[in-house]
This record gives structure tokens, C-alpha cells and sequence, in this order.
């Protein structure tokens, strides 16, 4: 009798499984694949494709702070991928400790492959694109063209990397450089126990989680969260009410007003929220956005349940070694604090 029940008990656990799974498909959900394969072909760029010896390079690159006028500021400065691929401050700062001045909030660099656009704004097409934007703003790393091709080309070391990346024709220029850049960051996807369980494992999220999903899709959540990425397509801000903290920064999205939807995987660890930084608790962002987008007001258990279903949206990072950057020559552009 006792087997009997056990295995009521579970084949009625696996098809409330299931069923989730489907509701989650129905709602747009989808798990990144578990087939590095699969994956590849989902975060490879045709015009670039990926390459081990291209990968290590852009590493290189994106920690390597000599890339900005000061000598001071990477990639990694504002995408700090030993955290949450983000800076963990209201608003970057940059050259000479220069906030935004759109009162702007670095976006993580973990899964922003998974991006329809790149941007707050979605001004930028790719991650390539986007590469080339912080390096030139003034007010971020604050350097020319000029100075980052005469950075990489004055250490034979990092011309070596590139002729053995892409070939001995090949020549290092700024878009070269930022391309590898990009590439690198196209990697940096975080698979978690939420993609297990939509790949089918349905032990993968705990009761609490599988019901946090549930929540999740049923108030809305996933009209605007969804895809690979649990966001990353445009979209408009301040559906059913005006965000409260509108008014810092100047900050109103593209022309047509539309916002970049963030993404919610690690969104545990990328506090604070919304495009200003200004909600910073995960909670709080839970019920802000209900409130402006879904013209909804949670209650306790509810917000609780999303919270919950949002934690285990942390993913496995890749692992990743600090690399060992070339030394600089005579060549070499001297840092400019000014």
C-alpha cells in the first residue's frame, strides 16, 4: 500500500512538473540548452565566429585597463564578472570619478548575448557594437580610437595573440580590438537550476521555486521577461504609472520612449535595480514594477513568491582565470589623468 501511494505521490509531482514546464513554454520561456553545441550556435557571431585563441584574447582585452586614458579603468571596472557582471552603484562612474551623467546604471554583461539590442536604449545591434561606445564616452573610459590601437599594437605580445586569433594579415585596429572584446563577452552565459528544470529535470527547483514560477507567469511578469534571456527586448516604461523615481536623470528612454527590458538572471546579485538604480532591494523592484507595468498591487505572498523563483535564477558563471596582461613598452601611451 505504502508503494502504491509513493508512487501516486510522485507520478502526481512529475505531471504538475510538466505541466509548469508547459505553462512556461506557453508564456515564452526558454531554458538556455544544455548542449554546448546548441549553445554555440545561439551566441556565435557568423561574421566573427568564436575561437578559443579569439576568446583568451578578448579576455585579455576587456581587463586590460590601458585601454583607457587614464590607465585605470577596463571592461571590468563596471562589469565586474567576479560579482554579478555589473558595478553594484547606483550610476557608473567613470574618468575622474565622473558619474553618469544620465544617472545611468551598468547593466551586467552575463548573458547580455541573449539581448535583442544593447543599450538602455537599444542603440547598439550587438555586443561588438556596444564595445566600441565605453570607450570613447567621456565620462567612462574616456579614450580615442587612436589611443587604443597605438595601446594594443605598442606590445608585440598582443600582436603576436591577434596574428595567431585571426591570421598574419591581420590588421589591429580599434573595431578589430572591440570586435574580440565583444566576442569574448558572447561567452559569458550562466546557466542555472531554472534551465535544468525546463530542460527536465524536475527535481532541479524546490516546491517553493516551481510555485515562485507559477506566480511569476500568472500576475505577468513573464509579458515582458521572457525568452532566453527573461527580458532583453524593448519595451515601454511606465505602463499603468509613472515610476517613482522617474525624475532621476534625464534618462527617458529611445525615441519612441521604449526601455531595454533587463534581464533577471543573477538579478540577486545585480542590485540596484531599474535603469537609474534607485530600488534597491529585489522586493522593492518586484513591487515597482508591478505597480508602473502591470498596473497590479502584489500581495506579501505573492512578491515573496516571485523573490524566491527569482533567486534561483543564479546561474553557474564560467570559470574564469584573471589573465596575465603584456607588458607595456616605450611605445606604449603614457596615462592621462586629466
Amino acid at each position: 500500500m505504502q508503494k502504491i501511494v509513493t508512487s501516486l505521490v510522485l507520478g502526481s509531482s512529475l505531471m504538475m512538473a510538466s505541466s509548469l514546464v508547459q505553462d512556461a513554454a506557453n508564456a515564452a520561456l526558454k531554458p538556455i540548452p544544455q548542449s554546448q553545441t546548441a549553445l554555440l550556435k545561439l551566441i556565435d557571431n557568423p561574421k566573427n565566429p568564436i575561437t578559443k585563441e579569439k576568446v583568451e584574447l578578448g579576455k585579455k582585452l576587456y581587463f586590460d585597463p590601458r585601454l583607457s586614458k587614464s590607465g585605470l579603468i577596463s571592461c571590468n571596472t563596471c562589469h565586474n564578472l567576479s560579482e554579478g557582471g555589473d558595478d553594484g552603484v547606483e550610476a557608473a562612474i567613470g574618468h575622474k570619478w565622473t558619474m553618469n551623467p544620465h544617472h545611468l546604471n551598468s547593466p551586467t554583461v552575463y548573458n547580455a548575448v541573449f539581448n535583442a539590442k544593447q543599450f538602455w536604449d537599444g542603440r547598439s545591434p550587438d555586443l561588438e557594437d556596444q564595445a566600441q561606445g565605453p570607450i570613447q564616452a567621456s565620462p567612462e573610459m574616456a579614450a580615442t580610437k587612436g589611443h587604443v590601437s597605438k595601446t594594443v599594437n605598442s606590445m608585440p605580445e598582443y600582436v603576436a595573440e591577434f596574428k595567431k586569433a585571426y591570421g598574419d594579415d591581420v590588421k589591429v585596429s580599434f573595431e578589430k580590438i572591440t570586435d574580440t572584446i565583444g566576442l569574448f563577452e558572447r561567452t559569458l552565459v550562466t546557466p542555472s537550476r531554472y534551465d535544468d528544470f525546463l530542460n527536465g529535470d524536475k527535481n532541479a527547483l524546490t516546491k517553493e521555486e516551481k510555485q515562485g514560477l507559477k506566480t511569476f507567469i500568472k500576475v505577468g511578469c513573464a509579458s515582458c521577461h521572457n525568452g532566453l534571456g527573461l527580458g532583453g527586448e524593448m519595451n515601454v516604461l511606465n505602463v499603468t504609472a509613472k515610476y517613482k523615481y522617474m525624475n532621476v536623470g534625464d534618462f527617458k528612454g529611445d525615441k519612441n520612449g521604449m526601455v531595454r527590458v533587463p534581464t533577471l538572471r543573477n538579478i540577486n546579485q545585480t542590485a540596484p535595480y531599474f535603469h537609474n538604480g534607485k530600488i534597491k532591494t529585489l522586493r522593492g523592484a518586484i513591487n515597482e514594477m508591478a505597480r508602473i507595468q502591470l498596473g497590479k498591487k502584489l500581495s506579501a505572498k505573492e512578491t515573496k513568491s516571485i523573490e524566491t523563483f527569482l533567486k534561483a535564477l543564479d546561474g553557474r558563471k564560467p570559470n574564469i582565470e584573471m589573465p596575465m596582461l603584456p607588458a607595456s613598452t616605450s611605445k606604449t601611451p603614457a596615462p592621462e589623468l586629466n
